[in-house]
């Protein structure tokens, strides 16, 4: 089984990253101090729950993988396609930057970010020794966030996406997430011809697999060992986040990736 559990704790892990000398876990919503609508583990600070539970939600998330507080960088996500790289964990006073990827190649960082149905994507370049993590709606699939992690990774750590391990964690699958004209326009704006394999029809709507959507940005930048969770979390609601099947009163739950010393 892929949950793993520290107290009530619940968190998940690909096993794709297993024995890669790897901190990550993708966190259930179970195990933390935050009352309803958050219910409980809520890394989220900016969705109405108090920032002292939030904290200790993290910290409390974080001993289960035994990290720090101190060693995570995170960003203030904001459904775009740039990407953040650093060498360091984020300082107590420091501002957020506004990104939705984090790139390292150093085992003192924690890379960390709150999902609720958007789509996790963490990469792993075992030669290099080098993580990412991807925060993908359909803004930032639309964008191709994801190739222009990888392209980071290249340019950066002379990464190799033949060796590159992703794993794709859960968010809003296909049968949830229906979408409007506008959308469906810059999916076909944005995959072409693929587009048709990543839109369904049914109840007289369009829906959108950005599973598949985000596999297929990946396949195409030349990564080749990539594991899917397969969970939705509209589906999965006593375990994840959802936005959408919550009518947007819900948390974040966190996604943690870093580096072994």
């Amino acid at each position: 089984m892929p949950f793993y559990h520290v107290g009530s704790i619940k968190y998940y892990r690909f096993e794709a990253l297993e024995n890669q000398g790897l901190y990550h876990g993708v966190f259930t919503r179970h195990g933390g101090f935050s009352p309803t609508p958050w219910q409980s583990m809520n890394f989220g600070a900016s969705v109405g729950d108090e920032l002292p539970r939030v904290l200790q939600n993290r910290e409390t998330a974080l001993s289960a993988l035994n990290l720090k507080p101190e060693s995570v960088f995170e960003l203030y996500q904001v459904h775009s396609s740039k990407i953040v790289i650093t060498d360091r964990p984020l300082s107590p006073n420091e501002a957020h930057i506004k990104a939705d990827a984090i790139l390292t190649n150093r085992p003192n960082v924690t890379l960390m970010m709150r999902f609720a149905d958007c789509v996790p994507i963490l990469l792993f370049d075992p030669l290099n020794r080098a993580i990412g993590i991807v925060h993908a709606g359909w803004m930032g699939t639309v964008g191709q966030i994801a190739k222009k992690t990888l392209l980071g990774m290249i340019d950066n750590y002379g990464t190799n996406p033949n060796d590159v391990v992703a794993a794709i964690g859960p968010s809003i699958g296909p049968d949830h997430y229906s979408i409007g004209g506008e959308v469906l326009d810059r999916i076909y704006a944005s995959f072409g011809e693929k587009a048709e394999q990543l839109i369904s029809n049914h109840d007289g709507k369009s829906h959108l697999d950005l599973w598949k959507a985000n596999q297929a940005i990946l396949c195409e930048v030349g990564v080749k060992n990539i594991e899917i969770s397969g969970i939705c979390t509209c589906c999965n609601l006593n375990d994840w986040y959802s936005h959408r099947g919550e009518h947007g009163e819900t948390g974040r739950f966190g996604v943690v990736f870093g580096l072994s010393q």
